[in-house]
């Protein structure tokens, strides 16, 4: 009887203690929910919109019928009736043109079509071989429109960054979860547990500014983050494959790393400035953690999301990071392809630090 006596005096606080925390409950039983909605949609959804552009071959006088008609199907090309068209076609000049734009990241592919020269009956596709799902979809989608001609002129095949496994895709992607989760784990978390054993309070009565103390907070957390991201570069270099090539690229991927771990470990801070107990902030980070991986592009290109996960993408700097490691370590690409992501990622980092002081003024307070 004493055994079961204890026990149900346990079960009564613990669930007293459970009930007493409805933030926690509410999102214990809405992350499902959001599990179901985010995950559900953003993979595995039908791409659309994929940017090509098309060109003649040269010399030529005119357009030739193959050139028109498969450039209209190509236009109205859906993968199912009742779905939007899959590519946006951009006619250029001149071939010299066209792969500039493919090599800048404008366009995801080129379709050279031949001339009126009766020895050039090849059909070229340089496309960029980077993106999961899109270069076989648009072999595809190129081919059903050129047979839609009556034409059965072959394609060719130019993978301009060669054959690039999923697993060389995705293993970019676990770089910024590495920096989410370390942030997650080893800066936030060990903010709210100084919360909870008073050594914040104990800062408060030393000469340190509140604002010095959520910047050491921030830069302890980005050094972690900058490091759990660097080692993952170095698996994804020994074990997936990758290459880095040059040493301006080594030094652009640790920029990258270092502005983005600037970023989130202030995003995440002050996030976490707000409660008081690991309990609730865990279920809230989890929730961030859903919504910015999912939307980032690590898994799935977001030319496959629906239009409501694609506006989350353009405010997600974990979509920014991402997009700039993939240029240059899958693609070889430069700073003029990836300013606007520094851009990008040095706006957020700027806005997340001063939320996180402002955050954390007013928690003190």
């Amino acid at each position: 009887m004493t055994l079961i006596k204890g026990a149900i005096a346990i079960f009564r606080r613990d669930i007293k203690k459970f009930i007493s925390t409805p933030y926690v409950i509410v999102f214990t039983l809405f992350m499902p929910i959001m599990y179901l909605v985010i995950f559900g949609n953003a993979i595995g959804g039908t791409i659309t919109g994929i940017h090509i552009g098309v060109v003649q071959s040269e010399p030529y006088t005119v357009e030739t019928p193959l050139f028109a008609q498969s450039v209209e199907a190509l236009r109205n090309f859906r993968s199912a009736a009742d779905k939007p068209t899959v590519f946006d076609v951009t006619i250029y000049p001149d071939e010299n043109t066209a792969k500039l734009a493919l090599a800048r990241g404008e366009i995801s592919g080129v379709v050279v079509f031949p001339s009126t020269l009766p020895d050039d009956t090849t059909v070229r596709v340089y496309e960029d071989s980077s993106d999961y799902a899109i270069p076989a979809l648009m072999e595809g989608g190129i081919t059903a429109s050129v047979a839609s001609t009556g034409a059965t002129k072959p394609l060719a095949i130019n993978q301009i960054y060669g054959k690039i496994e999923y697993f060389q895709f995705f293993g970019v992607g676990v770089i910024v979860m590495a920096i989410f989760m370390t942030t997650m784990m080893g800066g936030a978390f060990a903010l709210i547990r100084d919360r909870e054993q008073g050594i914040i309070e104990g800062y408060l009565v030393t000469p340190v500014k509140r604002s010095s103390i959520i910047l050491g907070i921030i830069g302890s957390g980005t050094v972690k983050a900058f490091l759990a991201g660097f080692i993952i570069v170095i698996v994804d270099v020994v074990v997936a494959g990758i290459v880095i090539r040059t040493l301006d690229q080594f030094l652009l991927v640790l920029l990258v790393l270092a502005i983005s771990s600037v970023g989130v470990t202030a995003l995440v801070v002050s996030v976490a400035s707000r409660f008081n107990t690991q309990q609730e902030y865990a279920s809230t980070v989890a929730f961030f953690n859903l919504i910015l991986f999912m939307t980032s592009g690590a898994f799935y290109p977001p030319q496959g999301m629906p239009d409501w996960l694609r506006w989350i993408t353009t405010i997600n700097p974990e979509w920014y990071t991402v997009h700039a490691l993939r240029s240059i370590l899958l693609r070889g690409q430069g700073l003029t392809v990836i300013g606007y992501d520094l851009i990008a990622l040095c706006i957020f980092s700027a806005a997340a630090i001063i939320l996180g002081i402002a955050t954390y003024k007013r928690t003190i307070e």
